[in-house]
């Protein structure tokens, strides 16, 4: 064992001394063998080991009960008999927290100190701040995380949100017409067939001018969309269908032809293949039914456009057939390469003065009949919405008054914790100095980030996104998007 110098031993007395001599703590409540083992601990620690070993070798020997009383020692002062520093110095108190904090690398001051794995141990705290890669990588995760969110939203305007922009223009043009309702009486009533070739109706249309409205049965008792003229992007992504300019019109001999979008958009022909011979493809114009039988598809390229000419299954050939051709993408939900065609032939035509086809009606017992397509009451109440700039509008005013009355009455509790040392010293996080910087208690500040984000995702969705569909090319050519 090495051997003590005189000050050296001095300094151990003292400590025990102190530690003996402390308030409330009897010297026949110390056990015998705990003295001399702490002056044996710092008798070897003073030979070399840093006061974080002195410390932990003194947690180990000394009574968990006790608190020890340290005298802090430099080589170039005296130190009396009395345990005490020439300079007066006064004896440092060592808690239980304190040798909990030393025991773990701590320094035992406020301020930080270098922890385990390139952390930082908080003081004030009592926490384990993270290094500086850690907090970049967690930036870094944080950003990544965000850019997933916002493809996700992306995603969901593109097969949610156009279509309600598209049923919400569509519902309009429908009220902005005056047709009159099927049936003259005050009861429906299901239209007879009628003889003879049918009338053409209408004989010209203006582009964007609507022609017709569109029932298919296989699509859903809620199926109804708005036939228009032209198959610009314009009027396909926000009218429903197109009808191509060059193509006949409905009831007349040849191919009427008539296109849109499979997929987003309200996807008026996204369940083409789900189409059975025989499935009918009901056509009303202001004062007629047409009710075409679907007989087969095919699929084709892109540039192959015999199939909106008057006869596309005998091109060259007169047409003898009163036929109708509805064209989409293929496939469904990636980068259209071809085009689905579903072919249909004329089965009847009947008047919307004497009520509805029986395709789209049923009799009860007592012979009343109703309309089976309630599209027109399954209006979603978001459709009913013109723009979401007013519900960004609201949001942000909800934001404003939240934060001004959280303000008013709590301030910034979270900031003024961690400036007042009650908290540990965070890491770096972009949305915890989101929420760091809210005002009021936790469930206000959850409310008022809440708020923000709702604000941030209908201006994606109003502005971000259409800008982005219709600028970036890879964007534009999956979404077909375009203004106007």
């Amino acid at each position: 064992m090495n051997r003590m110098t005189a000050s050296e031993e001095s300094a151990s007395e003292g400590m025990s001394s102190a530690s003996a001599s402390a308030p409330g703590t009897p010297p026949s409540a110390q056990p015998p063998s705990s003295r001399p083992a702490a002056r044996r601990a710092v008798g070897r620690s003073l030979d070399g080991e840093t006061t974080a070993d002195l410390l932990l070798r003194m947690q180990d020997v000394a009574d968990p009960g006790e608190s020890l009383r340290l005298v802090t020692v430099h080589p170039d002062r005296h130190v009396g008999a009395d345990g005490r520093s020439g300079s007066g110095d006064a004896d440092a108190v060592m808690s239980r927290r304190d040798r909990r904090r030393a025991s773990h690398g701590g320094s035992g001051r406020d301020g930080d100190s270098v922890g385990a794995g390139g952390g930082y141990d908080d003081a004030r705290g009592g926490g384990h701040r993270q290094g500086l890669l850690w907090s970049i990588l967690g930036i870094v995760a944080e950003l990544l995380l965000t850019m997933a969110a916002v493809c996700a939203l992306y995603v969901v305007w593109q097969m949610w949100w156009t279509g309600v922009q598209s049923e919400h223009a569509q519902v309009e043009m429908r009220q902005s017409v005056n047709w009159t309702s099927p049936g003259s009486g005050s009861t429906d009533a299901v239209a007879p067939a009628q003889e003879g070739d049918p009338p053409v109706q209408p004989e010209s249309a203006a582009e964007g001018e609507l022609i017709a409205t569109v029932y298919i049965p296989r699509f859903g008792d809620q199926w109804e969309r708005n036939l228009v003229q032209g198959t610009s992007l314009v009027q396909l992504n926000k009218h429903g269908l197109g009808h191509y300019t060059e193509s006949q019109w409905p009831g007349q001999v040849g191919n009427f032809a008539i296109a849109g979008h499979r997929n987003g958009y309200g996807q008026p022909l996204g369940d083409v293949d789900k189409l059975q011979p025989g499935d009918v493809i009901v056509v009303r114009t202001q004062d007629y039914w047409y009710v075409y039988e679907y007989t087969s598809s095919e699929i084709v390229l892109p540039d192959d456009i015999r199939v909106i000419g008057s006869n596309p299954l005998n091109p060259g050939a007169e047409p003898t057939e009163r036929m109708i051709t509805m064209t989409t993408c293929e496939p469904k939900y990636s980068t259209p390469t071809h085009r689905w065609i579903s072919y249909g032939k004329l089965k009847y035509w009947a008047k919307v003065a004497d009520g509805w086809p029986q395709e789209l009606a049923t009799s009860d017992a007592k012979g009343g009949v109703t309309f089976t397509n309630n599209a027109t009451e399954a209006v979603s109440p978001v459709a009913r919405l013109d723009s979401l700039a007013p519900v960004v509008a609201v949001a942000l005013v909800a934001y404003a008054i939240v934060f001004v009355a959280a303000l008013v009455a709590w301030r910034f509790p979270l900031l003024r914790a961690i400036r007042a040392g009650e908290r540990r010293r965070p890491d770096a996080s972009l949305y915890g100095w989101l929420m760091r910087h809210q005002p009021g208690v936790l469930p206000i500040r959850l409310l008022l980030v809440l708020l923000l984000l709702f604000a941030a995702a209908a201006a994606l969705f109003e502005w971000g996104f259409p800008w982005a569909a219709s600028n970036i090319p890879y964007l534009q050519q999956m979404s077909n998007f375009t203004a106007g």
